[in-house]
């Protein structure tokens, strides 16, 4: 019998200052059992950072091999940015920045690591593809504290990530290099 996803709420107030992005987020995010949470809090944290009007979570979540984790649709339905969290591999990557033309990753793995699986790769426009990443301790720590229901503040300003989830309050730095 197939294990079905667990939902969780995240009631966040968001505020990047860095991008003067400044929202109320509601979000109803399926954890699929396969899922860890450092990956289903990274993948939110994806979503806060890249947030603009038609963001949304990708259908199939992570099961889904035809689209990211994230993804950012014009008022078409054309995926304008592709948001992908963790370590995906090089064609994912390639093919989401040919089709959207903007591309993101987002990871709560070693940079060093998931930078070193592209050497050599080909992937359209790698030297325009931000890799962002957090402290591993500070996802480690907002995992820890998901719940079902969860509200949280997050706050960037100046590169730093502020972050009270259920009343506890974590900090970082977010971390920036091209792929290519």
């Amino acid at each position: 019998m197939a294990l079905s996803a667990t939902l969780h709420n995240f009631a966040i107030q968001l505020a990047d200052v860095d991008r003067g992005v400044y929202e109320d987020l509601e979000l109803r995010v399926a954890r699929h059992p396969s899922e860890t949470a450092e990956y289903m809090v990274t993948r939110i944290l994806a979503y806060c950072l890249q947030y603009e009007e038609g963001i949304v979570f990708s259908d199939g979540g992570i099961s889904a091999t035809d689209e990211p984790a994230v993804q950012v649709r014009d008022m078409t339905g054309r995926t304008t940015a592709w948001i992908e969290v963790g370590a995906p591999d090089a064609d994912r990557i390639h093919r989401g920045s040919k089709l959207a033309g903007r591309a993101v990753v987002y990871t709560h793995r070693d940079p060093a690591k998931v930078l070193a699986q592209y050497a050599g790769k080909k992937i359209h426009n790698a030297a325009q593809i931000p890799l962002f990443s957090f402290d591993r301790a500070f996802i480690d720590e907002a995992a820890a504290l998901v719940d079902r229901r969860n509200t949280a503040t997050l706050s960037v300003t100046e590169g730093v990530l502020y972050l009270d989830l259920n009343g506890t309050s974590l900090r970082t730095d977010v971390t920036e290099q091209p792929l290519g």
